[in-house]
């Protein structure tokens, strides 16, 4: 069957769906299929282009689908063929939810399953349709976004020779990371975020924790009947690390309430509201794999145990009971498979991988210290979710990195900024800036 062509506004997109092995050690084994969606300019369809992969944030989104040439896709048009991966088992690749895993069996099925929907099986399928469409010793270049750039690590630790350059925005890990350690570095940064919205906000201080005293004393129910708890309430928290996240939760917070027939009450819009942000009905592997993706059996030989639970109680600010409401970051916590109805079947599964010790290492460190492919990063002084010392320190250990830090943008600026960041890194590598 010929590859979907679909011409937008400025761009023609091919849609290139390619059978992968599940597990690439087992190549004669199951197989799932990944989207690799090739976007190039109108009227450049048969220029001899170079290739761009761009390497979505997550773990668990689909790229983004483009409606033209907006953004930083309009930028990497200009001077390459960008090819949107929607990493296994997201978007249009083999679908990974509670629908699909209980088709598997038990928990251990479920869980051996989801264990190889890491950067490592992603690398993997990247070299995989590399090989098929641009042939054995096609080159392409580089975009990884957050968790992206995670991968672009793990790309570089395990086959870095058929990379010409690397961009990575919001996303050099930290390569010997614990879950442990993230959150740890964490929780202060997102405390920081809270007071930085209070300071802009003060009238939200009084309204979060009328909230939070409300959700204490009442049995209060989203629209898909699960109850909205203070320490759900706090998730909203992830909102801060955007650019404009913080007048987004402002601007929600000041439609909370109502008066009903028996005095005040949250009103139906505001609960509406918050379900979708709090869902994970578009993005189960998020939630499933957010711990797992910081596990490496060489770093550390403990489980992840639900690391940003355990580490939560060193920061008694963030306690859901305390007076003055803080509120929570980019941090998945075991109460979601309680309660969250796309996320209960995957309950145990994800009990299991959060116990599990034997994770394949994801980046190498001698590989990376005799690194020779230039890599060019954004790094965000004031980011929430990727914490600016571990990107530092990681930009140190690998030679050929040259960092931007910035307190321009936020985590999102790749998707915002309106092609600014990439245009920056494309200068960087050409020694214009």
């Amino acid at each position: 069957m010929p590859p979907t062509v679909v011409r937008l506004p400025g761009v023609v997109l091919t849609d290139h769906v390619i059978d992968v092995p599940l597990d690439h050690d087992d190549p004669g084994g199951e197989r799932i299929q990944v989207l690799a969606r090739e976007a190039v300019a109108a009227g450049r369809e048969k220029d001899d282009l170079p290739w761009l992969l761009y390497l979505q944030g997550g773990p668990g989104f689909g790229a983004a689908r483009p409606q033209g040439t907006d953004g930083w896709l309009g930028r990497a048009l200009k001077d390459y063929r960008v090819l949107l991966l929607d990493q296994r088992g997201t978007g249009r690749s083999t679908p990974l939810n509670r629908q699909t895993l209980a088709a598997l069996g038990g928990p251990d099925a479920q869980a051996g399953y989801l264990a190889r929907f890491r950067a490592d099986s992603i690398v993997r399928d990247a070299e995989f349709i590399r090989r098929k469409l641009l042939g054995p010793s096609g080159g392409w270049s580089l975009l990884g976004q957050s968790f992206g750039g995670f991968c672009t690590l793990t790309y570089l630790s395990y086959a870095p020779q058929h990379l010409r350059e690397c961009f990575v925005t919001g996303g050099l890990p930290g390569l010997a990371s614990t879950a442990e350690h993230v959150y740890r570095a964490a929780y202060p940064r997102v405390a920081l975020k809270n007071e930085r919205h209070y300071a802009r906000y003060p009238q939200d201080r009084e309204t979060a924790a009328r909230i939070a005293a409300h959700l204490r004393e009442h049995d209060v129910a989203l629209p898909d009947g699960r109850r909205l708890t203070v320490e759900a309430f706090q998730s909203l928290g992830i909102m801060l690390g955007s650019g404009s996240g913080s007048h987004q939760l402002h601007w929600l917070l000041e439609g909370a309430w109502v008066r009903g027939a028996r005095g005040p009450e949250l009103a139906d819009g505001f609960l509406a509201e918050v379900q979708y942000k709090l869902g994970y009905a578009g993005n189960p592997l998020y939630a499933v794999l957010h711990e797992a993706i910081y596990a490496q059996r060489s770093v550390s030989g403990e489980p992840t145990a639900w690391a940003a639970q355990r580490v939560r109680a060193e920061f008694p600010e963030f306690d859901p009971n305390a007076d003055q409401l803080y509120f929570t970051g980019e941090m998945i916590y075991p109460w979601m498979f309680d309660s969250d109805p796309v996320l209960k079947p995957l309950r145990q599964a994800a009990h299991l991988l959060a116990e599990r010790i034997d994770w394949p290492d994801l980046y190498d460190p001698k590989r990376l210290a005799a690194n020779r492919v230039p890599v060019y990063a954004a790094v965000y002084h004031d980011d929430m979710y990727v914490d600016r010392q571990d990107s530092l320190a990681t930009a140190d250990a690998v030679p050929g990195v040259r960092t931007w830090v910035t307190n321009e943008w936020e985590h999102d600026a790749l998707r915002v900024s309106q092609g600014a960041v990439l245009d920056r890194l494309i200068g960087m590598s050409r020694g214009e800036i």
